[in-house]
């Protein structure tokens, strides 16, 4: 995305927060039902770097303004030294991270543990800047959810579809189509999921036919998680629908500290 295109998508992101102006006539109600669940007063930390083909400095100019037009007070930060400032870590409601590919410390990773499991901050993100951002850390992808493992065939054509029409997240929304990598994951299977994608492709015929989620939450101890696989680069969120999942699930992880927990355990397996 240049920069011409992405300034002028950082505009109409703000503006479609304040009112879905550009979302399709068949979401319009859905967006409008969502207007309660601002982002009004709520202590946000924003931490982006690793690998910059995620474009995680990008997605600071998409999501920031966004979100401060809902009304919450953001910090942006690229260094996870951020995760040792305790009390900073104690005062904020939701975490943002878009870091691929990178390395946490130990220090570093324990203050980001405890502020979700323990303090009930939520933690949401996309793509490889939350689920695959420090492959040696098994407690940190425990949290998450997720790992990425592959992206058969890198960029291609492929069809997202909701799942769960009950959740507010996805609710009202139709199945979409993106052009951007179909990720194949190893996953939690008491996530609660909330879109799909089916490979059928044939870049790894032995993974045809299955079914991979593509937008869940969970809770990892005290703390609201959600993750969408959409967003390996911004373009992908010039798609309204993948735009709308994720604005709704930062929306609902930032409620963590002041909402009951939901209800909704099923493991895949039983």
């Amino acid at each position: 995305m240049n920069s011409l295109s992405r300034r002028k998508f950082v505009q109409t992101t703000i503006a479609a927060g304040a009112g879905g102006i550009l979302l399709p006539k068949n979401m319009a109600k859905a967006a409008e039902a969502q207007t309660t669940d601002s982002l009004k007063g709520k202590k946000v930390l924003y931490v982006w770097g690793g690998w910059p083909g995620h474009e995680p400095e990008q997605s600071v100019e998409v999501f920031v303004p966004w979100m401060r037009s809902e009304g919450a007070e953001v910090e942006v930060s690229n260094s996870l030294d951020s995760y040792l400032d305790k009390d900073l870590m104690d005062s904020r409601d939701l975490i943002i991270q878009i870091v691929t590919m990178s390395q946490i410390t130990r220090e570093q990773e324990s203050g980001l543990l405890a502020a979700v499991k323990e303090n009930g901050t939520g933690i949401a993100g996309w793509h490889g800047g939350l689920n695959d951002s420090f492959r040696n850390n098994t407690e940190y992808q425990f949290m998450i959810g997720s790992q990425w493992v592959a992206h058969p065939g890198n960029v291609i054509d492929f069809r997202v579809n909701i799942v769960d029409h009950d959740d507010p997240i996805t609710a009202g929304l139709d199945d979409f189509d993106l052009h951007s990598e179909q990720y194949y994951m190893h996953v939690d299977p008491n996530v609660k999921v909330l879109s799909t994608t089916k490979f059928i492709a044939g870049h790894a015929p032995w993974a045809d036919g299955c079914v991979m989620p593509v937008a869940y939450k969970k809770y990892y101890g005290e703390g609201r998680v959600f993750f969408s696989s959409s967003g390996h680069v911004m373009a992908d969120f010039e798609v309204p629908e993948a735009l709308e999942i994720m604005k709704r699930g930062i929306r609902w992880a930032s409620e963590s500290k002041y909402q009951p927990k939901e209800d909704w355990v099923s493991p895949a397996y039983q």
